[in-house]
């Protein structure tokens, strides 16, 4: 059987870590002591808009180099200057050419908190995203299993920043909200095709819970896009690819910022 996107990604991300020899309670320790977080969630909760999670990505494994040079302070400045409410930045290397150091230069040039993007695998990701300065760290639930994701939740709630808890179905959301995701993501890209599934979010929409704040991912291309997210009841979308392509990245992410659509819950009623 050919080894997908995922299997490949993740199977370097366990080789990582199986190499790993760091003491987790130094990491949980050193990340404990920093000074707190910017607030990922509650910046994604107020307000009468769709809050916009702006994405600094410079390559994608399905369709190659999206913005290799890009800077990510200034694409960081322009997102924030559009109304952006956080950033998302890649880190992973291999595969989508980013870095930690694109985190730290985007989260230095603006007041918004950040996203550390990458595919965590165990404990020590979540320290180090802390680390590195993130202000929130993702969980992919097909990507771990219900100890470790219930693990990485726990060490995420102890070091004090939050987790984005991505899921892909309904089963996914479950297991999410058992280990207490008050934030969850709900990716319509699938991860073993990388295919964009644009009717995903809404369908799963309706499964989750009033309290928890919901993100959707991918797919989104511009305000239409939006618009049906925020009447499905998303809080927050995450885009990447339509604003790193963008001749005027403040202007797509201000495009996205759509009204959420008062009276409109999950289920589309009014």
């Amino acid at each position: 059987m050919t080894a997908t996107y995922l299997d490949r990604i993740l199977a370097a991300k366990r080789a990582a870590a199986a190499d790993d020899r760091r003491r987790l309670d130094d990491l949980v320790a050193a990340s404990r002591a920093l000074p707190a977080t910017r607030n990922f969630a509650g910046a994604l909760a107020v307000g009468d808009r769709l809050a916009v999670i702006a994405e600094v990505k410079r390559r994608s494994p399905s369709k190659g180099d999206l913005a290799a040079d890009l800077d990510p302070a200034t694409l960081a400045g322009d997102y924030a200057t559009g109304g952006a409410a956080a950033i998302s930045v890649l880190t992973d290397s291999a595969f989508f050419g980013g870095s930690p150091d694109d985190l730290v230069a985007a989260r230095s040039a603006v007041e918004l908190p950040v996203l550390r993007k990458d595919f965590t695998v165990g404990e020590r990701d979540v320290c180090d995203a802390r680390l590195m300065g993130a202000d929130a760290v993702l969980l992919i639930a097909a990507a771990l299993d219900d100890a470790e994701l219930r693990a990485c939740a726990a060490v995420a709630d102890e070091i004090g920043i939050d987790a984005l808890v991505e899921v892909h179905d309904e089963a996914e959301l479950e297991r999410a909200l058992a280990v207490g995701a008050r934030l969850v993501g709900v990716n319509q890209r699938d991860l073993v095709t990388f295919a964009v599934d644009t009717d995903r979010a809404v369908r799963v929409a309706a499964a989750i819970p009033d309290g928890v704040v919901g993100v959707a991912e991918s797919g989104i291309g511009g305000a239409d896009d939006a618009r049906r997210l925020a009447d499905a009841g998303y809080h927050a979308v995450l885009v990447g690819e339509s604003l790193v392509r963008s001749p005027d990245p403040a202007a797509a992410v201000g495009a996205l910022a759509v009204p959420r659509g008062e009276g409109v819950d999950r289920r589309g009623r009014r």
